[in-house]
């Protein structure tokens, strides 16, 4: 039951990642929104991280699994905005989506026992996330760059599920705050430092605010999953990846976007996939 609150505490946080980023972006520019995320996230977990001082065993496999989270978490992100830029978001969303589902499955296959009845509803609930992230593919002007498109967004699934199975691996070696570190900090040196640099960073105060509510909503999203995780991989990540289900049906009452019936059945076979596995997980 542990995972399936951090995943659904998790999806909470993401949701308010998902919708700053989604306005900020369009103000700043999508590196300088990732930019800005990763240099708040830094600056919310390098304190905690120093008073609670070098884990012991941050050496070996650990450490592997830490900077293979980070470099994940941050290039998926990358190749994200990238297949959003270029792509519809149509297409290019339910791909993305698939992350907790890639992210299950590596867990499985490293040997985490799932069961059928837990699988069959993770594939429901899988199903209403994508059915929800396709909703709005109807609604848009074909694309010029829908196969490069699709190629960065299934390479950032990709990225993104490996990065979900790494946090939750590690987060049973170390501490939460050193679970969630490693993604600000190859953020911040490989995107943020890069920009600074070459005066390419970007803030206006309209966007600020916006920033930093990414930014604190990813760290706490992480956070959430990382707990979630430690109690079972597969479901804290399938669970997690229900932002995109949150976002849509926030949209819909803060900013009057369109459900239609493709999201509305999304939701409708999220709700219940969850519902069943709470009473399977009981």
């Amino acid at each position: 039951m542990l995972a399936i609150i951090g995943g659904l505490a998790a999806a909470a946080f993401w949701t308010v990642t998902t919708l700053c980023s989604s306005r900020s972006s369009r103000i700043i520019g999508p590196l300088s929104v990732l930019a800005w995320v990763m240099i708040v996230g830094l600056v919310v977990t390098a304190p905690a991280a120093a008073i609670e001082g070098v884990p012991n065993n941050l050496h070996g496999s650990v450490l592997a699994w830490l900077v293979l989270s980070g470099v994940c978490n941050v290039g998926g992100l990358l190749l994200a905005y990238e297949a959003l830029r270029i792509g519809k978001i149509g297409l290019a969303s339910p791909i993305i989506s698939t992350e907790g589902a890639i992210a299950a499955i590596i867990a499985v296959v490293a040997g985490e026992a799932l069961g059928l009845p837990r699988g069959l509803m993770l594939a429901l609930i899988v199903a209403g996330i994508v059915a929800v992230a396709a909703g709005s593919a109807g609604e848009e002007a074909p694309g010029q760059h829908d196969v490069k498109a699709a190629l960065c967004a299934g390479a950032a699934a990709l990225s993104f599920g490996l990065g979900m199975y790494s946090t939750g691996r590690v987060s049973k070696e170390v501490s939460l705050v050193w679970a969630v570190l490693p993604p600000r900090v190859i953020g911040v040196v490989a995107v943020a430092v890069p920009l600074i640099v070459t005066r390419r960073l970007r803030l206006t105060r309209r966007a600020a605010a916006l920033v930093v509510g990414s930014g604190l909503g990813e760290v706490g999203g992480y956070f959430a999953y990382a707990f979630g995780a430690r109690h079972g991989i597969a479901v804290a990540a399938v669970i997690g990846s229900q932002f995109a289900v949150l976002s849509a049906i926030v949209a819909y009452f803060l900013f009057h976007e369109k459900l239609g019936r493709l999201r509305i059945a999304g939701v409708v076979l999220t709700a219940i996939g969850v519902a069943a596995l709470s009473a399977l997980q009981a």
